[in-house]
């Protein structure tokens, strides 16, 4: 049995490294990256909350009323008649977000007589549960809209700023922010998709 020598060693004990343990950490780091960035990317295209503004949705929205924004339905497919549509008016960045209704879309004619829309020379389905439209603005007159252009309306017609409006008017595919498909009921959490 050899006997161990006292006094001063210059050599060390090798430590070993436990690789498994290791690769867990590096497999817990990596998870919650990726979940993180899952999270964003989520929030960044079906949850942007913005909120109401004004009477104009109404009894589909209120004034106030929070609702939530898919970005991402308008990267894999277009706008179509009856979404209910998030933009900037007229591509002002300093300006507020507006919610209304498509009506109609590129290639598509818009006129309102008598207070009823008429697109294509037909009458629009949805009159029957709005009122008749008092105030046609610059739809008076046939409106042919060109590619990436749409006519949007409020749903509270004759309390509405919109695409009738020259403030407003036609709204271009690239003022679109994304569509409203998600709100949050007045006073309570109760919630329900919009439609």
């Amino acid at each position: 049995m050899a006997r161990r020598k006292k006094g001063l060693s210059f050599y060390s004990k090798e430590r070993k490294v436990n690789k498994g343990l290791i690769a867990e950490i590096f497999s817990w780091i990596f998870w919650g990256l990726a979940m993180v960035l899952a999270a964003f990317v989520f929030m960044y295209c079906f949850g942007i909350r913005t909120d109401m503004s004004g009477a104009s949705m109404k009894p589909t929205l209120t004034n106030g009323q929070k609702v939530l924004m898919n970005r991402f339905v308008y990267y894999v497919s277009e706008p179509k008649s009856g979404d209910v549509i998030v933009f900037l008016p007229n591509g002002n960045t300093g300006s507020h977000y507006y919610i209304r209704r498509v009506i109609a879309g590129p290639g598509e004619t818009i006129r309102i007589e008598d207070g009823v829309i008429y697109v294509d020379g037909f009458f629009y389905e949805d009159g029957f549960f709005y009122d008749k439209i008092a105030d046609a603005g610059i739809a008076e007159n046939d409106i042919v809209l060109g590619e990436d252009e749409y006519f949007v309306l409020g749903d509270n017609r004759n309390d509405s700023e919109d695409s009738r409006s020259s403030n407003i008017g036609i709204v271009r595919r690239e003022y679109i922010e994304g569509r409203v498909w998600f709100k949050f009921s007045d006073g309570n959490m109760q919630m329900g998709l919009i439609k």
